[in-house]
C-alpha cells in the first residue's frame, strides 16, 4: 500500500501519533505461523498493512515477529518514524508486558526476539509504548495473520505430520 506525498504531509501536520496494531499466530504451538501489522493515523486512516508467513514458530514468537515486522517497516520509511510517538497494540498480554518491562523473559528464543525489538527501537529514536487490547479490537491484524496462514497452509508440513 502506498500513500502519496500530499497525504503524507497531511499526516504530519495533523497528528504525530502513529498507532500500530500487531498480531501473530501459530496453528499448533509450535506450528505454521504468521505475523501481521496495521499502521494507523488517529486510529482511523490506514497508512500501511503487511502480513508475513513465518514457517514453524510458537505463538509468542509470532507475536514478537509482528512487532519486529512493524519496526522494520518504520526503519525503511523514516518519515513515519519521525512521529512523536508510536503506540503498539497487541492482544498478547505476555508479549506486551515483556516489552514494557513488567514480565521477565524465560525463553532463550523470546529473549533474542526481545533484544531485536529493543535494538530496532534504539535505531529509530522514537518513543514507543506497548498496550494490551482484547482480540476483538485487533480484528484486521488477526484477519491478515489467518489469511497468510491459509495461503501457505499447503506449503509446509507440520513436524507432527511427518
Amino acid at each position: 500500500m502506498y500513500i502519496g506525498r500530499r497525504e503524507f504531509y497531511k499526516f504530519f501536520m495533523s497528528n504525530n501519533l502513529l498507532k500500530i496494531y500487531c498480531d501473530g499466530g501459530a496453528r499448533g504451538n509450535p506450528g505454521p505461523a504468521a505475523a501481521a501489522f496495521v499502521a494507523l493515523r488517529d486510529g482511523e486512516t490506514m497508512l500501511y498493512k503487511k502480513a508475513e508467513y513465518l514457517g514453524i514458530k510458537t505463538n509468542n514468537e509470532a507475536e514478537y515477529s509482528a512487532v519486529i515486522l512493524a519496526l522494520k517497516w518504520l526503519a525503511e520509511n523514516p518519515i513515519y518514524a519521525g512521529s512523536d510517538s508510536v503506540r503498539f497494540y497487541l492482544d498478547s498480554e505476555l508479549v506486551t508486558k515483556q516489552l514494557s518491562g513488567n514480565f521477565k523473559i524465560k525463553s532463550k528464543n523470546l529473549t533474542k526476539l526481545f533484544l531485536a525489538v529493543k535494538s530496532l527501537e534504539k535505531k529509530l529514536s522514537v518513543s514507543t509504548k506497548y498496550n494490551h487490547i482484547p482480540r476483538v479490537k485487533n480484528k484486521l491484524s488477526d484477519y491478515l495473520v489467518n489469511k497468510a496462514l491459509d495461503e501457505n497452509s499447503k506449503r509446509v508440513l507440520h513436524p507432527r505430520d511427518l
